[in-house]
């Protein structure tokens, strides 16, 4: 089972940007689907060890599969995926953040937003993901489709996707920006490396209540690396030099394989999160 907020999961994601209303949550089963706890975490499974990692018919790791942090929304959104998360070790210092590296110009232009601007209320996905996690933009899953010319990169939210050719070719220069940019990908031995530039410059870097926009400068570099049967790792390094001083290189994040074999579909018109918006307004007006 996967805990699922009610409604769609912009939903989950506006409740935790504005603060103001519990969660309700439910259950949903999917065939397949581990039995999950009342934290949102999964049953523990007999300790089993990994196979080797898949390969497809021209040698390379196969990436294809769901992915997750072994939770849904809840227990995920509280520590980020396996091994890596939104704050350092404890007692430690924690890893510097995008907002962290603005120009003084971008952190000005930071203090006037606030929790009614984030785009993702209306629909919008983020340029990178709110669990430092691209493949899951705003969601907590992520499914990867590989072949041998092209790798698709799904995400649960908003219906986003990303194509991906693996010949190494350079950006095409006559495409419009989009919100999640254009990204070509190469083999570098067995991993797999994702470079995304040409992006819009009217999403934000992340979303729940984390202001931060970027420029239409922002270039991100992904290295995408399969451990074994069940165990992905994901490397990024991001670059916006009209906002940033200096490259973010973002934590390392561990992916387990999901037990089961899709990604739902989540609707997102912006319509059912109009009342949100407009508690957000008057949460930032104080009235």
């Amino acid at each position: 089972m996967r805990p699922r907020v009610i409604g769609t999961i912009v939903i989950a994601v506006t409740l935790a940007i504005v603060c103001f209303a519990p969660a309700v949550v439910r259950t949903q089963t999917r065939p397949g689907a581990q039995q999950t706890q009342g934290t949102g975490a999964p049953a523990s499974p007999k300790a089993e060890a990994a196979g080797p990692v898949p390969r497809m018919a021209d040698g390379h790791p196969d990436l294809s599969g769901v992915w997750w942090g072994g939770s849904d929304i809840g227990a995920a959104r509280g520590r980020g995926a396996r091994g890596g998360g939104r704050g350092g070790a404890r007692g430690g210092t924690a890893p510097p953040t995008f907002m962290s590296l603005y120009k003084p110009e971008a952190a000005e232009k930071a203090k006037t937003l606030g929790d009614k601007d984030d785009p993702t209320l209306r629909c919008v996905p983020t340029a990178f993901g709110t669990l430092n996690i691209s493949l899951y933009d705003v969601g907590a899953v992520g499914q990867i489709i590989s072949t041998p010319k092209m790798v698709v990169m799904l995400t649960e939210t908003y219906h986003g996707f990303r194509l991906v050719p693996t010949d190494g070719r350079p950006h095409p220069d006559n495409l419009p920006p989009a919100y999640r940019g254009d990204s070509v990908g190469r083999w570098e031995g067995d991993t797999f490396v994702v470079d995304s530039k040409n992006f819009t410059d009217n999403t934000w870097i992340s979303a729940e209540g984390r202001v931060s926009p970027h420029s239409g400068a922002l270039h991100i570099v992904e290295r995408y690396r399969r451990v074994d049967a069940n165990t992905l790792e994901i490397e990024a390094t991001v670059e916006d030099p009209q906002a940033l001083t200096a490259s973010w290189t973002v934590p390392k994040q561990t992916l387990v394989l999901a037990p089961f074999d899709r990604i739902m579909s989540l609707n997102c018109s912006g319509i059912e999160t109009q009342a949100l918006m407009d508690a957000a307004a008057k949460q930032g007006t104080g009235k």
